[in-house]
């Protein structure tokens, strides 16, 4: 093979598993060139979201490697690509995945387009996921690792992202990934995973989307009887099924204020939001029949085939990351609209969220949730 056809381009963010990803890509003889990619810059000097300290721990990785390393800014796309769509989505109400919407624009588009520039064949990133080819096609299969398993989150990718990507930790458990870059002797083999939001970090969500959107506080009232519970500060704060930060603790069922702290009254739980009245309605109890449900339609569909999956047929979706696959039957289908019914209700099914369809193992696509 000529040597660009050996040539892959690693996302690399300093964690350990893209670190890890990169190894063996070396190891198999590849030629590997690991790229740091920025895709924020507004507060990139904050304590909560720096990106200094991931790029010295992917110099230090490249290093041990023996790979070479470039750095690329993507803020500008991220920030017309991802970000402007995640505070539209908080304006009308619904509660937006970011990441999907950034590897389908950005770590698979923007920064693929940027490989191919470089002469590579492929891309490679240490997504807890899978390729095979079948029938002609390019499949995205789950991760072996099904608590660590990353399509639902890379739903939105099509054939020609698929194939020139490469998931070399995909057939991998964490575990087995953290002892090959200890035994590699990566600086960063025990680093914790990262968690959230990458342009939020670790700060407080509220302080973040204040910068952003006006807040406007209103109502907070019982779905069942209307009678009002409390006070929010913004329906943006909010998402179906939440419990905590709603400050409305103490209230019984039937009104009455708890003195005590027996906890004996049930949690309260977000049901619903009233954008025309700036009003949240919150119901007492996990399983209240509001929060719960047999269907589901969603929108703005993306398959990963290129074509819908079959109406009537028994598939298994997901409505959020870390869910256990659910039963259920396509029911309707088109090309703006999917309409799913559940073999057995599901909890808190949230606009904006993906439905993520799957045949097995196999990842079909999917669509926001309307």
């Amino acid at each position: 093979m000529t040597e660009p056809a050996r040539t892959v381009v690693v996302g690399m963010s300093g964690g350990v598993d893209s670190s890890v990803t990169a190894l063996l890509l070396k190891q198999q003889g590849w030629q590997v060139i690991g790229l740091f990619m920025k895709n924020w810059e507004d507060d990139d000097d904050d304590a909560y979201c720096s990106t200094r300290q991931d790029l010295v721990e992917v110099a230090a990785v490249c290093d041990v490697i023996g790979i070479d390393l470039e750095v690329v800014n993507f803020s500008a796309e991220y920030k017309d690509r991802v970000f402007a769509e995640f505070l539209r989505e908080y304006r009308a109400g619904r509660t937006p995945n970011p990441d999907v919407l950034c590897n389908a624009e950005i770590k698979f588009k923007a920064f693929l387009e940027h490989a191919m520039k470089l002469g590579a064949a492929r891309i490679a990133t240490g997504h807890y996921a899978r390729v095979r080819e079948a029938d002609g096609r390019v499949e995205l299969l789950k991760g072996v690792d099904l608590g660590k398993d990353q399509s639902y989150f890379l739903y939105r990718l099509n054939q020609a992202q698929l194939a020139r990507t490469l998931f070399p930790i995909g057939h991998l458990h964490k575990h087995a990934v953290r002892r090959i870059a200890e035994q590699a002797r990566l600086p960063n083999f025990a680093r914790k995973d990262s968690t959230g939001i990458c342009f939020i970090g670790e700060r407080p969500f509220r302080e973040f989307l204040q910068r952003y959107l006006p807040t406007e506080p209103g109502e907070i009232r019982s779905l069942d009887d209307e009678r009002p519970v409390g006070r929010h500060q913004g329906l943006m704060y909010h998402t179906l099924g939440q419990r905590k930060g709603l400050r409305i603790g103490g209230i019984k069922p039937g009104g009455s204020k708890r003195g005590d702290a027996a906890g004996e009254h049930a949690a309260w739980y977000v049901a619903r939001k009233d954008m025309r009245n700036n009003r949240l309605y919150v119901v007492q109890g996990h399983d209240h029949p509001a929060l719960l449900a047999a269907r589901l339609t969603a929108g703005d569909l993306s398959w990963v085939a290129g074509a819908p999956p079959e109406v009537g047929r028994a598939y298994s979706a997901r409505t959020r990351y870390r869910q256990a696959d659910a039963p259920c039957t396509i029911t309707a289908l088109d090309a703006q609209r999917l309409e799913l019914a559940f073999d057995a209700p599901q909890w808190a099914v949230t606009p904006g969220q993906s439905a993520v369809l799957y045949s097995g193992d196999v990842c079909l696509g999917g669509g926001i949730i309307d």
